[in-house]
Formats: C-alpha cells, structure tokens, sequence
C-alpha cells in the first residue's frame, strides 16, 4: 500500500509539473482544455475557492507552480490541513411534501459556520436535491439510505453572493469549506416515504425554516389512503408524534421489535445492580423482570408514555386517532438524527498549548 501511495504521489506531482510546463510554455495563450485541466488540478491540490485559482493562474501566466506558491501566501491552500479536523457541529436539513421527505447532516467545525448563511443555503440546497439521489431500501421502521455519490454529483445552484451558478453538490461543499476556512462535510443522508398517509416532521433548535440540530422524521400509514378533508388531523397527529421522538428517543417501534440482543443486555445489566442489594435469588429475578418491563416501556415508541400528556401512550394516541378517522393509523418509519451524534469530539488541553507555544 505505502509503495502504491508513493507511487500515485509521484504521478500526480509528474502531472503537476508536465501541466505547470503547458502552462508555462503556453503563458496567456493556453488552450481552453490546458486551462481547465491546471484550474481543476490547482483546484483539487488546495481546496482554494475556483474563482480565485483561475484568477492567480491567469495573474501568474497559467504558471501552477507560481500560482500555488500565490495561494499560499493568500492563506487559501489549506485543504490538507483542514481535512484531517475534527468537523462535530453543523446543521440537519430536511426537505419534505406529503409523501416523501429528505434529511442530511452537513458538518463544520464551529457553530459559528453552522450559523453563516452561506453554510445554511448550502444545507437547504443539498435537501432539496436529495429527495432526487439514488436510494438504498432501509431496514424495517428505519428511512431509506441517499447514496452520498449520487448526491454529491446532483446540481446545485446556492443562489448567493459568494457562491453563484450552478456546480455538483461535492463542488458546492468545497466551495463553501474554502469560504469559510473551515472542514466542512456532508456527513449522511436518508429519506422516507409513503403511498397511504403522509410524512411529518418536528425540527428543534431550528434558526431557519427546514434546519436544526435535531430533527424528527415519521410516517403515519393510513389503512386505504387519507382523503384530503382528513388530512388537517393525520398532519397534526404526525407533527406531535415526531416532537415526541425527538424528546423521548425510542429506539424501536414496538415491544414486539424490541431485539433479543438489547433484552439480554440490559438483562444482565439489571441483574448485576440487583444482586448487589443482597436479596433472595427469587426476589433478585423479580426485580429484573420489573425492571426490564420498564425500560421496554421507556425504548419502544408505541409503549412510551406521550411527552405532552403522559396519561396516554403513543399507541393510545394512535387509536383515537383511527377511532376518529374509522381507519386503523399506524406509524410505518421513524427516525431521529441529531448533529454530531457519534462523531468523537476533538478535546483541546488550552494550557497545554499556551505552555508549548511558550517554550
């Protein structure tokens, strides 16, 4: 692998050095083909906005030595460096009809960037696009997975000072890192759809219609379809019911979906705390059967307790609501995402720095 490496280090610093030649030999007369060839190589070797590579090739005589060397003092060749940073904060983006419904999560490295409007009109844009990516079917009562190259070769146009016309979605996510300075990525995207009832969805800590930090997706199946003059109840019904999966964070649909791995698990867990009291073994199991109906009722949706009134259940809820539309409603897909979630976060010794920059 590592002779694989040198290798194609080697070839692409040959290519480098064969266009910075052209370049050289060809000055401003370079053909169109030469040209666009040392702005995509220049561009992909610092990760600088591709405004302003073409305008330091062209400022160097299409010289991709000279104008990388130009870039560098500009401070705008510092892709390699802000790859390998820690990208935790950012913004979800969800795009959605009555049918069908498109969540992404792009991330930056500060909150500050996630708060920048040229961050943000990248986010909006990406969702809408990916209710058009390719898709991979999900598991049961999970969303549907977006193929990321599919959806970073869609078109974008960000319709901003900053960043104009129309690129490919990878294009657009450089663009914006080099804007700003910053590691940004397009980290997941997923969809979700329905044939018989409709979509909802809840988005909290949103400082812009369709972002958040974290954001709640559903399907409500109706048996034989919604008709339009039903639809009022089934959207208010959905929005509730996803406001209470960002709240309560069930991790299955059903105590029946509840698996024998995460049962066994938490088993073995209860067991361990109530044997520590020093209680008979027949009290012990009890205990543990107690206790794990409990935690069933606190991980399966339809078992847990409604967030906005919690004399009811989400399946009570769900059985009002086909009671009054005399048609049995279920949820079909859920899902929560939550920015940053299971990224490690970069944890900086401040002293440490301050010490080291010292000495």
């Amino acid at each position: 692998m590592a002779a694989a490496a040198a290798a194609s280090s080697a070839k692409t610093l040959t290519l480098f050095k064969a266009l910075a030649a052209v370049g050289r030999s060809f000055s401003s007369d370079a053909s169109g083909s030469v040209q666009t060839a040392l702005i995509k190589q220049l561009r992909e070797r610092t990760g600088a906005p591709i405004k302003d590579v073409k305008a330091l090739l062209m400022q160097c005589g299409w010289d991709s030595e000279a104008a990388f060397t130009e870039l560098r003092r500009k401070g705008l060749a510092a892709a390699n460096k802000k790859a390998s940073r820690v990208a935790a904060e950012g913004l979800i983006s969800v795009a959605l009809n009555q049918k069908c419904a498109a969540i992404v999560e792009i991330n930056s490295e500060t909150d500050f960037v996630a708060r920048n409007d040229l961050f943000q009109k990248l986010a909006i844009s990406i969702a809408k696009s990916a209710l058009a990516a390719e898709v991979f079917v999900g598991a049961p009562c999970q969303p549907d997975v977006i193929n990321l190259q599919s959806l970073e070769a869609l078109r974008v146009d960000l319709e901003h000072p900053k960043l104009q016309g129309e690129v490919s979605v990878h294009d657009a996510v450089a663009e914006v890192a080099a804007i700003t300075g910053e590691n940004v990525k397009l980290r997941r995207a997923f969809c979700m759809s329905t044939a018989t009832g409709l979509v909802s969805s809840y988005l909290h800590t949103s400082p812009f219609p369709g972002l958040a930090r974290i954001a709640g997706l559903l399907t409500l199946e109706v048996e034989g379809g919604c008709p339009e003059e039903q639809s009022l109840i089934l959207k208010e019904t959905g929005s509730n019911l996803a406001m209470h999966l960002v709240a309560a964070r069930p991790l299955f649909l059903s105590k029946d979906h509840v698996t024998s791995e995460a049962l066994n698990l938490e088993r073995d867990i209860l067991k361990s705390q109530a044997l520590t009291t020093g209680k008979p073994q027949s009290v012990v199991d009890k205990m543990v059967e107690g206790r794990l109906r409990k935690y069933v009722e606190e991980i399966a949706f339809l078992e847990q307790k409604f967030v906005v009134d919690d004399s009811k259940t989400v399946k009570g809820i769900l059985d009002a609501v086909s009671k009054n539309l005399q048609k049995t409603v279920t949820i079909g897909k859920f899902f929560r995402m939550e920015v940053g979630e299971g990224i490690e976060r970069e944890h900086k010794d401040f002293a440490a720095e301050v010490a080291a920059q010292a000495s």
